[in-house]
């Protein structure tokens, strides 16, 4: 569960308690190359994968993997390994 503090209008602190579901929103240009990379980078959970949209031109695809992390460490592991690979151009 994600909790957030407000402090005066503000975000505070933010609070993830886990286990917890986590989405991932990954861009590339080959829908295959990405569900292949994601797949392997969160293994051995395996991510539910939805397609999300196209960009106008066709060239980019978007897709949201929906996992649960066991903890920070592991997310933002995830996170970094989705970054790196050169299948994803962007990671949010």
């Amino acid at each position: 569960m994600l909790k957030v503090k407000m402090v005066s209008g503000k975000e505070a602190q933010l609070k993830i308690e886990y286990p917890c579901s986590w989405d991932y929103k990954v861009i590339g240009e080959d829908p295959t190359l990405i569900k292949d990379a994601v797949n392997r980078i969160c293994a051995p959970t395996t991510p539910v994968l939805t397609y999300s949209h196209t960009s106008s031109g066709g060239k980019y695809h978007s897709f949201n993997a929906t996992l649960i992390v066991e903890n920070q460490e592991t997310r933002l592991a995830i996170f970094e390994a989705l970054k790196q690979d050169p299948a994803i151009k962007m990671v949010l």
